[in-house]
């Protein structure tokens, strides 16, 4: 068994073309072309289809693709076990997060780890709740970061709560109330974060029966941030999306109050030695530091 044409595989289906799995890898893309010719020659049926807009996986193939991943996690947990008897030495992650935590949260976190375990590596792919679980069904990453609002068949271990408010511009007739009634959203013009799938704010709307005014739909938190500086409408979402930005915007809290409880989702089968002590290690920052 040759998990070395499982691992180029998985990278060309997750880049998406062979030509950033080649340079991802370290490989000529004749060299990924060949070893995927040779794999589909050992397995006994097409795997990949290739055309100019990039790669597609076979009806086969994509069945395959989640019995390969879970090859290659359980290969990485062996390695791992046994560089767990020699210190933990070496290793990788792979973190899927909410973009705020990714951003506010992480840093400072694997900062820390980093000190006691610096051979370690960590990737982090950023999404909202439906992405990053996602992300674990399919195994393409270790454990999220994510809300209690659907944790799926996982784990769920408990970090903090974050408020819910409203995201104002400078000059909203609002600005200067004490709170922002949700009720007004069906009124002012509203910006749709996630491409509208933001379950922490479309569970909250749906909660009050309230329909938003659309203005505007973006796909990044931060884009709709920009977006309310400028003065094209308002949004709600969790505090933590919009720490350091005090100065050019308003942030107001709801009424009613909503609150939504950041933590991790952690598979319940495989998880690597680097994964638990990563996970350990959040635990006691979150202990040690409540107001991160």
């Amino acid at each position: 068994m040759d998990t070395r044409k499982y691992k180029v595989l998985l990278t060309v289906v997750d880049l998406g073309s062979f030509t950033k799995a080649a340079d991802e890898l370290g490989y000529t893309v004749s060299g990924i072309s060949h070893m995927m010719n040779s794999l589909e020659e050992e397995i006994g049926f097409k795997i990949l289809f290739r055309s100019k807009k990039g790669v597609t996986l076979s009806h086969d193939g994509a069945e395959l693709l989640p019995i390969l991943r879970s090859i290659i996690k359980l290969e990485e947990k062996y390695e791992q076990t046994l560089s767990e008897m020699h210190d933990l030495n070496q290793g990788s992650i792979h973190i899927g997060s909410y973009p705020s935590v990714a951003n506010h949260w992480l840093p400072k976190i694997i900062k820390q780890f980093n000190r006691q375990y610096p051979k370690i590596r960590i990737k982090i792919t950023e999404g909202v709740n439906q992405e990053i679980l996602k992300l674990l069904d399919e195994k393409r990453v270790d454990f999220g970061f994510a809300s209690s609002q659907n944790i799926g068949n996982y784990k769920w271990i408990p970090l903090g709560t974050d408020p819910m408010i409203a995201v104002l511009p400078l000059d909203h007739p609002k600005a200067e109330d004490e709170y922002y009634d949700l009720r007004d959203v069906e009124h002012d013009d509203f910006i749709v974060t996630a491409g509208g799938n933001d379950e922490d704010v479309s569970n909250l709307l749906r909660k009050y029966s309230l329909t938003p005014n659309i203005s505007y739909q973006t796909f990044e938190n931060y884009s709709a941030l920009a977006m309310i500086e400028e003065g094209l409408g308002m949004s709600v979402m969790n505090e933590l999306i919009t720490k350091g930005r005090n100065v050019t915007l308003v942030k107001k809290k709801l009424n009613p109050p909503a609150f939504i409880e950041l933590g991790m989702l952690i598979p319940k089968d495989i998880v690597t030695p680097a994964v638990v002590k990563f996970v350990e290690y959040t635990k006691n920052y979150f202990e040690e530091h409540p107001t991160i």
